[in-house]
């Protein structure tokens, strides 16, 4: 992570989207900041932590985003700045806590609090393309969405200015096109001073009683709505009586102007971007909707502003005829996925009756010829990931088993697993934590005649994250079960994010470490630990404890992910290499068609299996499972 707090004000820098938006937060004078690890939000905490000691102020990777929330809560209460950064997904993990300190206030004392949440659309590293914009409308506090990286920075700023004046939090939501792009921004000063902590132990805040708490902020949610009618995050480009009125907000805006400059329509279409988006600056938008009869509404990823949009115009229907309103709920955009310049280009050209194709008629024909020039790269586990070997020991010990057992995964780079080269072991696959919680579901239904082994999943992470309370609920309800714990030491997916089972915090202090192991005993369980390198072990234990129909059942399968190994050691365990006598080529392909490690590949030529030596890691695995002992490691002396 590069150091942002080393520019001074007025310096134009190149800045990534979140780390304008952690740029922003320092700029704001923050001092609290708190977050979970993922896509794409991860990098606003990583860059933070990057600078912590530099700039005095608390970085900390929180055990999920609901604790990540309330810690920064905290710290508002008790004067400081605050930000809490998230995922999409995160944000559904901190709303309950969201949804009740809406009606108890930041307290007088306070000090803002800015909840960043960066959403998915296009699912690019997530399970869903969830819309996180109706949490905002939902706890009735403001909702800030910025269409450039400069913005991003600078909504920061003013989100902790609007939540220190209001006494609520304020939601700055992002997106995967912003937050993982880059742009040369200004940036401004980030000030010297810092409060100190203290609570007013004379006040109480909680959101009883709720009624009148809530009829309260709706009185502050009308204050928020004026200040947002003026907002300089809301502008308008384009001629002063456009045929057509483009509303946007977020990456609409670039697309839209894009594709208002391909048609070359600049003389007929206007563009009102919206940066402030609840509460919705209705008498801002009534009146840019008379400057046009048609209004195209582009957003990601539901029709959030065009529903709003609607209602405004509803209110110009007593006066005169309502414009046009074209979208999501026309058909002339989708409610899914990204929003790009072709989805605009092909909706202007709808609308005004273009004939215009976005890409070289030839593109199809020329995409197919060229098909057979770039090579297939799938999402495979990494040579020498401890996660292949686990899921191989998995597959092997269910199938000796012989009774159809069923694995129920989790969130985390063993995912992997359903994809394409993937073992297809995994069964069912839903949110972080769910990988214990089902288990726990599926090991209480004996009763009711299921006997087919459940084996739940979850990483080392994930286990802190989501599953301790599914395991103490497997255990309190007696359910039959084994959960099978993938220790490779690490947050690995999102970036090597510590956790509490690690050595180390965000900021590299040292830090208590959490034994899972004992954890797990502590709770009742009977755990084994195993090293899923040590495949025929990990299967006989795996086959043991599916046999054992006594309660909860734990085994920790443990080895350094290999990424994290490599960079800490820097050298290889085994060297390895194939016998080409013994080597039956690809009328076995174990190596490479089964076990499927991207180090190992088939030499056509030679018909023999083939290291791929800037590929493989030596960690020697397939020489334990080649069928005919071809592939042979030796140690490296």
């Amino acid at each position: 992570m590069m150091n942002i707090a080393t520019y001074p004000k007025g310096s134009r820098v190149v800045l990534q989207g979140n780390e304008a938006i952690a740029r922003g937060a320092l700029e704001a004078g923050v001092q609290f900041c708190a977050g979970y690890p993922g896509t794409p939000s991860t990098e606003i905490i990583g860059t933070l932590a990057a600078v912590a000691k530099d700039a005095d102020i608390h970085v900390e990777w929180s055990i999920n985003e609901k604790v990540a929330t309330e810690v920064a809560g905290a710290a508002a209460f008790a004067g400081l700045r605050s930000l809490a950064a998230m995922k999409n997904a995160g944000l559904y993990v901190a709303v309950d806590y969201l949804l009740h300190l809406n009606l108890s206030t930041l307290g007088d004392r306070r000090g803002g609090l800015v909840i960043v949440v960066c959403d998915d659309p296009q699912a690019h590293s997530s399970g869903d393309e969830t819309d996180t914009r109706w949490i905002a409308k939902m706890a009735d506090v403001p909702l800030l969405e910025p269409s450039n990286i400069q913005e991003a920075k600078d909504m920061v700023i003013w989100a902790f200015e609007l939540s220190e004046k209001l006494g609520c939090y304020s939601f700055v939501r992002s997106y995967t096109r912003l937050s993982h792009s880059r742009s040369s921004i200004i940036l401004g000063n980030i000030p010297k001073r810092k409060r100190k902590a203290m609570f007013d132990t004379s006040k109480c805040y909680s959101p009883y009683i709720a009624t009148p708490k809530h009829a309260a902020l709706h009185e502050q949610l009308t204050k928020v709505q004026e200040i947002f009618e003026s907002s300089p995050f809301n502008s308008y480009t384009g001629p002063e009586q456009p045929e057509l009125l483009i509303i946007c907000s977020g990456n609409g805006e670039s697309c839209s102007v894009d594709a208002i400059d391909i048609l070359n329509l600049t003389e007929l279409v206007g563009v009102l971007k919206l940066g402030t988006l609840w509460p919705f600056p209705k008498e801002l938008v009534k009146k840019h909707l008379t400057r046009a009869g048609k209004i195209l509404v582009v957003e990601e990823v539901d029709p959030f502003v065009e529903i709003h949009v609607k209602e405004a115009a509803a209110d110009l229907s007593a006066v005169g005829k309502p414009p046009e309103i074209y979208g999501k709920g026309s058909g002339h955009m989708d409610s899914y996925g990204e929003v790009t310049p072709d989805a605009v280009i092909e909706a202007l050209s709808r609308i005004f009756k273009l004939e215009y194709q976005a890409r070289d008629s030839n593109y199809e024909q020329k995409a197919q010829d060229a098909k057979g020039l770039v090579i297939g790269r799938g999402a495979i586990w990494c040579a020498g990931c401890p996660h292949r070997a686990s899921f191989f020991a998995l597959s092997d010990a269910i199938k000796r088993d012989r009774r159809q057992g069923m694995v129920i995964g989790d969130i985390g780079c063993y995912v992997l697993d359903v994809f394409p080269y993937g073992t297809h072991r995994t069964n069912v696959l839903h949110c972080m934590g769910s990988g214990a919680g089902q288990a726990c579901g599926f090991g209480e239904l004996g009763r009711f005649g299921f006997e087919q082994p459940v084996i739940g999943i979850c990483g080392d992470a994930t286990f802190f994250h989501a599953s301790v309370p599914a395991l103490m609920n497997a255990v309190h309800n007696k359910a039959n079960m084994t959960l099978l714990i993938l220790d490779n030491s690490t947050t690995a997916m999102t970036g090597f994010q510590p956790h509490p089972g690690t050595e180390h915090t965000a900021t590299r202090d040292a830090a208590t470490v959490i034994d899972t192991e004992a954890l797990c005993r502590t709770l009742g369980c009977r755990v084994e630990v195993r090293d899923p390198f040590d495949i025929k072990e990990t299967s006989a234990t795996l086959r043991e404890l599916m046999r054992d129909e006594n309660g909860v059942k734990v085994l920790i399968l443990r080895r350094k992910c290999e990424l994290v190994r490599m960079r800490q050691e820097q050298t290889y365990p085994y060297k390895i290499w194939v016998d080409h006598e013994k080597c039956k080529g690809d009328k076995c392909g174990y190596c490479y068609k089964v076990f499927q490690c991207p180090g190992i590949s088939w030499d056509k030529e030679s018909d023999k299996a083939q290291l791929q030596a800037a590929v493989c890691v030596g960690c020697g695995v397939c020489a334990d499972i080649c069928p005919t002992r071809a592939i042979i490691k030796e140690d490296i002396g």
